[in-house]
């Protein structure tokens, strides 16, 4: 019989990513979703035919017991959260529900339904914000800088909290940014590339961006889900850090996708200051070398042809939308 993986937050960029993957290694893939008037399937769309779509919700406890014992799955990635770091500023309660408490809430639905669940928690870089040491490693002491990375903090001890006191298979992948063409526009590499592509169509005229000396440890979505499910075939619960152990300025990202359109992005690009964050976080790169030793995981695509991919994605969109116009 097929393994069943339920993954919340499967309409997100991982989710995503993890349900194709997941089927490839032919899973049972079920998605848990919000009720909502909003939500968005654009990122499942070419997969709705072979997965099953679950209505549950992380502020509620009673509707994720009900989904666990309909489901009854061997494996749950909550990847499910208030995933954009600027947002946890202006609704920091909602990201703290969501983001911490709703970890509680899978662990308790784990515990009361089925404690032998294979579990798995999407911890972020972010809880190292004000960082202690470079690079980071499973070791290095937390210290975040926003409402969003105190709240994955949360998540995270809680998730080794029922590991150690329940002994629930548990385990928190300590991601680095991860990217993709599945990126919400909101996110800067995004925000990047498209806009790129925006510009060279000539559909617009500039790019306005926050801190670019800002520098970060950028990998590929596609590469990073992989790493989850492998830390759920490991004979012992332990967290990872995974990261590709480089790190890029948000100015090498610009140069990159603009370069690769041939535009130079100093005809383009403005600085505006609504998008400096209020606590910035410094230098995040990630030290991979447990999870290269342990998982045997390293990341395949680098970040020059990351940027590339998701300009080239960018491109054909936006020419695939302006030509219904």
């Amino acid at each position: 019989m097929a393994k069943k993986a339920l993954i919340t937050g499967i309409t997100g960029q991982d989710g995503s990513y993890l349900a194709d993957f997941l089927l490839e290694k032919g899973y049972d893939v079920f998605g848990m979703v919000r009720r909502s008037s909003m939500e968005k399937f654009d990122r499942i769309d070419h997969i709705t035919d072979r997965i099953h779509i679950k209505q549950a919700d992380l502020l509620d406890q009673y509707s994720i017991i009900k989904l666990l014992e309909e489901v009854q799955p061997d494996e749950i990635y909550n990847l499910a959260a208030m995933s954009f770091v600027p947002t946890s500023w202006t609704q920091p309660v909602l990201t703290a529900e969501f983001t911490a408490v709703g970890v509680t809430r899978m662990l308790e639905a784990v515990r009361a339904v089925n404690p032998r669940v294979r579990f798995y928690q999407a911890s972020s870089s972010e809880m190292f914000g004000k960082v202690k040491e470079i690079p980071q490693s499973e070791k290095t002491p937390f210290h975040p800088r926003s409402p969003y990375g105190v709240a994955k903090v949360y998540g995270h001890w809680i998730t080794v909290n029922y590991r150690e006191s329940y002994d629930i298979f548990g385990v928190s992948g300590i991601l680095f940014n991860h990217e993709s063409p599945r990126r919400g526009l909101e996110f800067v590499t995004r925000k990047v590339t498209y806009n790129a592509a925006k510009i060279k169509l000539g559909l617009a005229k500039e790019l306005r961006m926050g801190n670019l000396d800002s520098k970060r440890d950028w990998g590929f979505a596609g590469d990073y889900v992989r790493a989850m499910w492998m830390m759920l075939q490991q004979p012992e619960a332990e967290d990872f850090v995974i990261a590709t152990g480089e790190t890029h300025s948000v100015k090498e990202l610009v140069e990159i996708a603009f370069s690769y359109l041939d535009l130079d992005h100093k005809d383009f690009v403005v600085i505006d200051e609504r998008f400096i964050r209020p606590a910035e976080v410094d230098l995040l790169i990630g030290d991979n070398s447990k999870a290269k030793k342990k998982l045997g995981w390293t990341p395949n695509v680098n970040f020059e042809n990351l940027v590339k991919m998701m300009v080239d994605a960018d491109l054909q969109l936006l020419k695939k939308e302006y030509s219904k116009k």
